[in-house]
């Protein structure tokens, strides 16, 4: 499937006919909006994700510390583009800083169909990206920042049994690696 980087449901929110609008909360991340009725989380700068797959027989996951949920799940790298960041730089500086991998072709990501994470909630999809990673990259990785606890190299069977076991358990890395373990 062809993805556009114009795709109007990347770029919103596409709530904005709903009125009145009224700001609960805003940070430099986030505002928490109630429009018409429906409240919303709107992220400043767009979202990415990243599916690092190593060698077409792994994936490359975080650990990343979550004092909210008090555990250290399983993830993507993922998070938010700076001001004046495109989201394909975005995904490859997420992906230098939680894994530690350095890519700097970037014409090696390649954009992913988007996947809502709470339709209700969220009126901007996230860019989803996967990018081939050589073992050697893996091995041969940086540091990573200190938001995240360990960096895994899982072979797609491991991933398979950890989403079945209940160790893989966020719902949007879990949804982004389904959909790829499930294409023919």
């Amino acid at each position: 499937m062809n993805i556009s980087i114009d795709d109007p449901r990347m770029i919103g929110p596409q709530c904005l006919f709903l009125q009145p609008v009224l700001t609960i909360h805003e940070n430099k991340w986030f505002s928490l909006v109630n429009r018409g009725g429906y409240y919303t989380l709107e992220y400043h700068q767009p979202q990415v994700v990243i599916l690092p797959v190593v060698d077409n027989d792994s994936i490359v996951i975080v650990r990343v510390n979550r004092p909210i949920l008090k555990d250290n799940p399983l993830e993507l790298p993922a998070g938010g583009a700076r001001e004046n960041e495109s989201p394909l730089g975005a995904a490859a500086r997420e992906l230098q800083e939680e894994a530690g991998i350095k890519i700097d072709e970037l014409d090696r990501f390649q954009l992913l169909p988007p996947i809502a994470i709470s339709p209700n909630r969220y009126p901007i999809l996230p860019w989803i990206y996967q990018v081939g990673v050589s073992k050697e990259e893996f091995e041969n990785r940086d540091p990573h920042d200190d938001e995240i606890v360990n960096v895994e190299c899982l072979t797609f069977e491991e991933v398979k049994n950890k989403i079945n076991q209940g160790e893989i358990y966020v719902g949007l890395p879990m949804a982004i690696i389904c959909r790829f373990l499930l294409m023919d």
